[in-house]
């Protein structure tokens, strides 16, 4: 049995909730104790009588959970509030990010706790599970975002993403055609605009070529094809991804002066970093601002404004390792799911994800060296 803590998310206009009461009813089920925080779900739709009828226990704020449970089930990364909460051998299962916050990877280091990162646990054939159903949000919400501000009364060019008969639709500019990527893609050609889609990788945009529909256009992603997609984009998504580690900048300050002026980049690689040179975190509340005359959408948690669908879609994927997780602990459900053990970031002091040393130049620990059978 393990005491299962759900808190409610202190990250500006988060509304997610990392469990859902038929996720809570599971680990029940399986003769653990699920402790929430009051009024965690309520702004994904779950209210408190919820999850009693699953079997939960309410409890009446975050430090009464984080000081209960043995393991922490999260929707992102601690805020500095929350820091102190955290403690030597505790479970915290989360987004972590770390390569985007060196402030964040010290305060788990100081902790001792287990940081074990929804973001980096990867099946054998390079799936990335429970980053996938956030990323299939976030590259649907791309487009709306874009739309959005493409708006005159926002900055924007006032172009209309399909146009209209007789006008053409707007351009398109996608990075990366991993899951956000194809996403975006997705959305955007639905709508009617001309998508133009960058990858390194053959095999991906050979798939794309195929399922996606005629006004997709694929291109191999090098710095000449770059910058010609960025001179005729209304709109650019910047969606790679190097799991665990800083994305790097491939839209770079030089490139925005070749770009229409009231285009709208949509970083969606926010979260590790950025893909854009010019990017920096933005919020809900404060979600754009403009660089030499290009709007920039770079919300590092755009999931979070969809709670009700991405709570759902992200319990169905977290769900399966949380159970394993609390029925057999860390230590062994590492040892047993080579998934789950690249999901450790950190553990008792140590960084055990290389990326994540190397993102900070500090020093990395095996991970088998701390799991080894007692």
């Amino acid at each position: 049995m393990m005491i299962v803590g759900v808190v409610k998310e202190r990250k500006s206009e988060e509304n997610r909730v990392a469990l859902t009461p038929a996720g809570v009813e599971a680990l029940v089920a399986a003769r653990h104790v699920v402790c929430v925080e009051t009024d965690a779900g309520r702004a994904s739709g779950f209210e408190d009588g919820d999850y009693l009828a699953a079997g939960g226990e309410i409890l009446p704020d975050a430090e009464a959970v984080w000081a209960r449970s043995e393991l922490i089930t999260k929707v992102k990364e601690p805020v500095p509030a929350e820091y102190p909460l955290m403690r030597d051998g505790q479970i915290v299962f989360t987004y972590f990010h770390f390569a985007a916050s060196q402030e964040l990877t010290q305060a788990v280091i100081n902790s001792g706790c287990i940081a074990i990162a929804y973001e980096t646990i990867q099946e054998a054939g390079g799936q990335l599970p429970l980053l996938t159903p956030m990323s299939e949000v976030a590259g649907r919400m791309a487009i709306q975002q874009a739309a959005k501000y493409l708006e005159r009364e926002h900055g924007g060019r006032g172009v209309l993403l399909g146009g209209v008969p007789g006008v053409p639709p707007a351009v398109v500019v996608v990075i990366g055609a991993g899951v956000v990527g194809a996403n975006a893609a997705k959305m955007a050609a639905g709508l009617g605009a001309r998508v133009f889609i960058l990858d390194v990788n053959l095999q991906k945009l050979r798939y794309l070529a195929d399922v996606l529909p005629p006004n997709v256009v694929t291109l191999m992603s090098n710095p000449v094809n770059l910058r010609d997609a960025l001179r005729e984009a209304d709109v650019v998504v910047s969606s790679v991804l190097i799991p665990g580690a800083k994305s790097p900048k491939l839209v770079k300050r030089e490139h925005l002066k070749m770009m229409k002026q009231g285009a709208v980049i949509v970083d969606v690689a926010i979260d590790q970093g950025g893909s854009t040179e010019t990017s920096r975190p933005t919020n809900h509340n404060n979600p754009i601002y403009e660089v030499d005359g290009i709007i920039h959408y770079c919300v590092t948690n755009m999931p979070g404004a969809m709670p009700m669908t991405s709570t759902l879609a992200l319990t169905n994927a977290t769900l399966p390792y949380l159970l394993q997780l609390a029925g057999k602990g860390w230590k062994r459900a590492s040892r047993e799911s080579p998934a789950i053990a690249k999901g450790v970031n950190i553990a008792k002091g140590a960084i055990v994800y290389e990326p994540v040393a190397d993102a900070f130049e500090m020093s990395y620990q095996l991970l088998d060296t701390l799991i080894a059978e007692e």
